[in-house]
């Protein structure tokens, strides 16, 4: 299968706030009430804040896109946000990383994934960060075999649920 990764554009909000949607329902929908998830939805992948964080320079999204152009799975980094105590905005943060379900393996999530990490160490030799759900093992194992390790935690709302993240740390 011939995959592109392209930068997305303001233009591509629709495209992106959708695909947020479905591959954070996709992954993790039937841990919630439908009443958190609907509003965890709305407000992270609501079309409004996709069109600003796409605006901002400070931040970037990828699209991961199939052979007839169809996007499959993302990424979006920028400033570090993470609650720890030696984290701050000048450090890169991977906030997003998602394959549609159907289209994972293959290593798809790491193209995805270098191409996110490449364009933060573009600003020089600084921490990298990210959040991930602790129960999402998967998703560990591929950033301990990249050099990142737990060095905290954090409760990650979802509506009213308060899910258990780990937050690691890499430089």
């Amino acid at each position: 299968m011939s995959l592109d990764i392209r930068r997305a554009t303001p233009a591509d909000a629709d495209t992106l706030s959708s695909l947020g949607a479905r591959t954070f329902s996709e992954t993790f929908g039937h841990l919630y009430p439908s009443e958190d998830l609907e509003t965890f939805l709305a407000y992270a992948y609501g079309l409004e804040r996709t069109r600003r964080d796409l605006a901002d320079p400070a931040k970037a999204s990828w699209l991961l896109e199939d052979e007839d152009g169809e996007a499959i799975g993302y990424a979006t980094a920028g400033p570090c946000g993470l609650p720890h105590a030696k984290a701050s905005a000048e450090h890169g943060e991977l906030h997003r990383l998602y394959v549609l379900k159907a289209m994972q393996g293959g290593g798809r999530g790491s193209l995805l994934l270098t191409t996110a990490l490449d364009w933060l160490v573009k600003a020089g030799p600084r921490p990298l960060w990210i959040g991930v759900f602790s129960e999402n093992l998967g998703a560990q194992k591929l950033y301990a075999r990249l050099g990142f390790e737990k060095v905290g935690e954090y409760r990650f709302p979802v509506g009213e649920t308060q899910d258990l993240e780990f937050i690691l740390r890499r430089g």
